[in-house]
């Protein structure tokens, strides 16, 4: 991130049905349950997790991101028994040029119950709201329709493919920009 500290505190959002909370070593098993779906991870830029070990790593990794300002990353908990179901953040903060790129999962047994939209509406507010962000960017590899269907539902515009984009599980793979500008959330 530029020179302005994202924040200090971390930010708890809450929806409806959901809260939006840090990522606590407690939820490693939830994490693991999450990512160690293959139907989660086919479109996802990690390999499956095999060891709740690994999940460890991963909320390791997204807590460091944010004690280092460059991103935030939520645990999107149930509200009724505040157990993990999934994450969403912001895995780049640019604060200089006031753009973010975002990124997201569900549990699979909880996919098709509008958890995703409820969860980015809070986000993306958080965003523009308290972070004067003025662009969010998603990249989505095609063929991933419940991404493309969530990023439509919240008013993002598709830009385009940008070809043999990421490199990871040893290919290369296209990649569909999405964006939402302030302006246009405001409207």
């Amino acid at each position: 991130m530029e020179t302005q500290e994202l924040i200090k505190l971390f930010p708890q959002l809450e929806t409806e049905r959901l809260c939006l909370r840090q990522l606590s070593p407690s939820d490693a098993k939830d994490v693991f349950e999450v990512f160690s779906d293959d139907e989660v991870t086919k479109y996802y830029d990690l390999a499956t997790f095999t060891s709740v070990e690994r999940a460890e790593q991963f909320i390791s990794r997204m807590n460091e991101k944010f004690a280092t300002n460059e991103g935030i990353r939520w645990a999107i908990a149930l509200k009724s028994t505040n157990r993990l179901i999934g994450t969403c953040g912001y895995n780049a903060v640019h604060l200089g040029s006031r753009r973010a790129i975002i990124g997201y999962e569900l549990r699979r047994d909880h996919w098709g119950q509008g958890y995703m939209p409820e969860a980015l509406h809070a986000m993306i507010e958080y965003g523009f709201v308290k972070l004067h962000l003025n662009r969010l960017e998603a990249f989505v590899i095609p063929g991933n329709e419940q991404s493309f269907q969530v990023l439509r539902k919240l008013r993002f515009f598709e830009e385009g493919i940008l070809r043999e984009y990421g490199f990871w599980k040893d290919q290369f793979w296209d990649m569909r920009c999405f964006s939402l500008l302030k302006r246009e959330w405001q409207n």
